[in-house]
């Protein structure tokens, strides 16, 4: 028995059918003991040959990447990785690749699998909040035992639902992958610098190790990848928290007060706006400095056994885990309590202020904001899988899969995933803000002698600092897998047809809650009051490289969180734990059934050949969301128009139950139309499901205002989520040519249209609510207005609620005193009164859009030169964007994540010497309509260079270098116009010296 002969028998025919026709997932192709041919990888022009056979050989639009050889996938990171692929772009953590969009759709609509199988995601949102995210963090999983990785971006009925963008699937390598028996081993070592490091390690260790089992006779196999990865690394940055954004009616607000001569002269506008105008004022400035460390540790054991000839047996079981920690310093001036003196608007047409001068001269300094954050964090994936390949005959085999795949995400610390410590110092006279050039320039009217509690020595030191506000934010998601699938293949003279039946249970836990703690006031009582030590001196401006800080006021501090709010706990009397109830307790489970038929044809039609694969797939979702919250037990009615939410004493589960279904069709055709020219039409129908957070159970309840809704109809309002949404349904065209003239060479150029159903708005709806119900329109309330009546008292909102209060409490309405009419006797709603009809705000399935595009890419090697050059364009196109002169007021539903994106990767090989240099761009993008109420958040147009060297000293012993983001490029976010910064991310470039040694 061999890996490499050629002939090939039924069997192996229908094992390279299953691989045809889903390359798709090694899950549903595990490699036959039979004949079958391998191909073996090493160097960049083989492995950009490999990925090319795969785009070139697959049904539908098909893009790779593919190892040169076990432990040397061509990135460290599988996003870095994937962006090079036509079509894909990613956003980036630290700097670093962490999640993927695809033609425009991000992360939560795209489907990825880890050999075929549904990977878990377990993402938590930075700085506290719930989580909610389906999407898998490639940066979880390192890239040494990755052998490939194929995006499929046209749908198949034998693909898994849940990608509209993409299906990006990883292939893990296998003990039956070796070129030839016996024991075969790697070791591999990196010294990581990164250059933005400050305090941790600049050099920091990677090692990685590979080892292979076959035996002589193939019937057994096993296969271990292992990998550790340190990194030491800082950011500092600018941001604002919030831009208000209104109409110009003449005043600006925070003005000084013209009747009061005390507070100011009168405002000064520099090229004011125009009535009617946008304009936009902020709220804030601040400037941060993180100090980060990650470990990520990644494992996998796999074993296979083929005790005859007919069967393949896999086992394998994949870890990784990263732990993660930051420290944070910012430094900040608020602009929301004081006059603004002077402000210098821009020519935009939602005006900015570029200069801005603030004071109140009546009253003492106002703090400067110096607040200390930490990050403890663990992400941790593990995943083990059987999978049984059984060749029935010549013309049927049978896969049988199962799997169970987890993704948690939880704190590291017993005060939370993300604590903010509050401090301030009473410094501030005046302040402003320069936004005129690339960098906001803070501006601060020093005054540390005005108060009397103050050293007044005109500088900043810990004596002048107290304490004020202690946040501990714990956010955890566990998100579990359990798959179970039977695929098969019926080998046809002129093709196969394909079959198979799925059951999937996915169940989500998303916990959230925030402990805080009241301790000094802004340091305005206690300034001083901190050990000594406790805070090292930070100059902010000495931190920003690339940027002009002239002028900028730039004192601040680092310290430990740890060793200040135990301090802090000792000295205001609290457990420094994160121990509130849960605000989010919410559970999603979801239990998927699909079956799925495929017919796959290949033929001549004159003289030309084609392969045909269509399909359909039948899928059956049933929904359970459950919230476990405390219940509003009823709203008393409290006085005349007042009222209060009452809420039981106990958690309790909210169950809700949904279930929906589709037929999925797809259709891909190819058809060689000359020699090495190949045209295809690929059309499906696919889904994505919504995120969990519009899932929820739970609803919000407010206090009901306004008068009573018996008289003029009070507004009794809230929020939810709405477990009955159902998936985004896209139908997908997609048309391409590609010219195939070498054995590494192509140009191919395709054009891609997506019409998109079900994309979630919120919507206005009226409903009840946990059956709350209205004392104000009850039997009990037109008994008191009948009363009223026949008493001749004008009814209102006071007199029907003391009428209701007496009649309920036995007392004579006549004889009650103004200290009875005033304590007010709370009323209760009972099972008589209707039940009360809120407006509640919630996701409904109420958007269309279409996206749309041209994918162009092209590659080749020069001759015998050793040299390549590989380039691709992507257009992406939407139909809804967001028009950022619109009023303030209105939500607006908009499509986010669209933008072109661009590749270009020169590359050389020759007598063991490989390089390539890597350019990739993607241009301004709307990442959020929402980043404060309804304003928009847009990432501008970025540009990374990556390369890496490395030469074989001999046929074991390999060296290499590589580079990430060598030219320093930096972040930046604004809102409806450049000049209203959300935030700016000053990063750096990181590189890597390695040896690798194969045994």
């Amino acid at each position: 028995m061999t890996h490499t002969h050629l002939n090939k028998s039924k069997i192996a025919k229908s094992l390279s059918l299953i691989l045809g026709t889903g390359l798709l997932f090694p899950v549903n192709a595990q490699e036959s003991p039979e004949d079958v041919e391998v191909i073996q990888v090493s160097g960049i022009r083989s492995s950009v040959q490999e990925s090319m056979g795969i785009k070139r050989d697959s049904a539908g639009v098909v893009d790779a990447i593919s190892a040169e050889d076990i432990g040397k996938f061509p990135d460290t990171n599988l996003a870095e990785s994937l962006q090079r692929i036509t079509g894909i772009s990613i956003s980036r953590n630290n700097g670093e690749g962490s999640q993927v969009t695809a033609r425009g759709f991000g992360p939560d609509f795209n489907m990825v699998t880890l050999n075929g199988r549904t990977m878990p995601g377990s993402a938590l949102p930075g700085g506290g909040g719930t989580p909610n995210s389906r999407a898998y963090d490639f940066s979880d999983l390192a890239s040494e035992s990755v052998r490939a990785v194929e995006v499929y971006k046209t749908g198949r009925a034998s693909i898994a639902t849940g990608g509209i963008g993409a299906t990006i699937n990883i292939r893990t390598a296998r003990p039956f992958d070796a070129p030839e028996t016996g024991f075969m081993a790697s070791v591999g070592a990196k010294a990581l610098h990164d250059t933005t490091n400050r305090v941790g390690d600049d050099v920091t260790p990677e090692v990685s190790g590979y080892i292979n089992y076959l035996a002589d006779d193939e019937k057994f196999g096993v296969t271990f990848t292992g990998s550790f990865q340190q990194r030491d690394s800082a950011a500092q940055g600018a941001f604002v928290n919030e831009w208000r954004v209104n109409p110009f009616d003449g005043s600006i607000p925070q003005s000084p007060d013209p009747a009061n001569p005390d507070s100011g002269d009168p405002i000064v506008l520099n090229n004011a706006p125009a009535m009617g105008q946008l304009f936009a004022i902020p709220s804030d400035l601040r400037y941060y400095m993180a100090d980060r460390e990650r470990e990520r540790t990644n494992a996998q054991l796999t074993f296979q056994y083929a005790p005859s000839e007919n069967l393949v047996a896999t086992l394998d079981y994949t870890y990784s885990k990263q732990d993660l920690y930051e420290a944070r310093a910012e430094q900040s001036i608020w602009m929301d309590d004081r006059y603004f003196t002077e402000l210098t608007f821009d020519d935009e047409n939602v005006k900015t202020p570029v200069l801005i001068t603030q004071e109140r001269r009546d009253l003492l300094p106002r703090d400067l904001g110096l607040a200390l954050q930490e990050l403890n964090q663990v992400n941790e994936n593990k995943s083990v899988g059987l999978n049984i390949e059984y060749f029935v005959n010549d013309d049927l085999t049978l896969i049988f899969d199962l799997h169970n795949s987890s993704a948690e995400g939880r704190p590291d610390s017993p005060y939370g995933t993300w604590t903010n410590l509050g401090l301030g110092a009473n410094v501030v006279k005046g302040q402003g803000v320069d936004f005129t050039g690339d960098f906001p320039i803070m501006l601060v009217d020093f005054d540390d002698a005005a108060r009397d509690n103050l050293n007044g020595n005109g500088m900043l030191d810990q004596d002048d600092v107290g304490t004020s506000i202690l946040d501990m934010n714990f956010s955890s998601q566990d998100t579990e897998i359990t798959q179970a699938r039977i695929d098969g293949t019926y080998v046809l003279d002129t093709g196969s047809i394909n079959f198979g039946i799925e059951s999937r249970a996915m169940e989500s836990t998303s916990l959230q809650s925030l402990t805080r703690h009241t301790m000094g006031n802004w340091g305005i009582e206690n300034p001083g009051e901190l050990p000594a030590g406790s805070l090292t001196p930070l100059d902010f401006a000495s931190e920003f490289s690339d940027f002009n800080t002239d002028g900028m006021y730039s004192e601040g501090f680092t310290g430990s969180v740890a060793e200040i709010g135990a301090f802090a706990a000792q000295a205001y009397g609290f457990n420094l734990v994160a121990d509130n109830p849960y605000a989010t307790n919410r559970t999603i489970e979801e239990d998927i059934t699909a079956l799925y038929f495929e017919f796959d044809l290949s033929g001549e039609l004159n003289g030309m050949e084609y392969n045909l694969l269509t399909g359909l797939r039948y899928e059956n979702t049933d929904v359970t969301s459950i919230a476990n919250i405390s219940l509003p037990s009823g709203i008393a009615w409290e006085g005349n128009n007042d009222f209060n939410v009452r809420f039981g004493s106990a958690m309790e589960d909210v169950e809700v139950k949904s279930s929906y279904d589709h037929i999925l069709p797809a259709l891909d055709f190819d058809i060689e139309v000359v020699e090495n020219v190949i045209a295809r039409f690929s059309y499906s129908k696919t889904i994505a499901r919504p995120t969990y957070n519009s899932l929820s159970a739970a609803a919000t309840v407010n206090t009901p205002s306004g008068p009573t809704l018996l008289t003029d109809g009070a507004t009794a309002t809230a929020s939810s989520g709405n477990p009955t949404l159902v998936p985004l349904e896209s139908d997908n065209v997609d048309v391409s040519v590609e010219y195939y003239f070498d054995e590494t060479s192509y140009v191919s150029l395709g054009f891609y249209d997506k019409r998109v159903k079900n994309f979630i708005g919120n919507e206005q709806v009226e409903e009840s609510i946990y059956d709350l119900r209205d004392a104000t329109a009850g039997p009990r309330a037109q008994a008191a207005m009948e009363e009223l009546e026949a008493r001749g008292i004008p009814i209102s909102d006071t007199s029907l609620f003391n009428m209701v209060a007496a009649m309920e409490n036995g007392v004579d309405y006549d004889s009650m005193t103004d200290e009875q009419f005033e304590a007010a006797y709370d009323i209760l709603p009972n099972s008589d009164d209707p039940t009360l009809t809120f407006i509640n705000s919630k996701p409904v399935n109420n958007k269309s859009a279409n996206i749309y595009g041209f994918e162009l890419a092209a590659q080749h090697f020069f001759g015998d030169t050793g040299f390549g050059v590989l380039g691709n364009y992507t257009t992406v196109t939407g139909d809804i964007g967001f028009d950022n002169d619109a009023d303030p007021s209105i939500t607006q539903f908009a499509l986010v994540g669209l933008s072109d994106t661009a590749n270009l990767v020169l590359m050389y090989e020759n007598e063991g010497l490989q390089a390539r240099i890597a350019y990739n761009w993607r241009d301004k993008f709307l990442d959020t309509t929402s980043q404060y109420v309804n304003e928009p958040g847009y990432t501008e147009a970025y540009s990374q260079i990556d390369f890496s060297v490395s030469y074989d000293i001999s046929d074991a012993l390999t060296v290499s270098f590589e580079g990430i983001n060598i030219t320093d490029e930096n972040i930046r976010r604004h809102g409806r116009t450049s000049a209203m910064l959300w935030k700016l991310d000053e990063l750096g470039a990181r590189y890597a010296l390695g040896v690798r040694y194969q045994f």
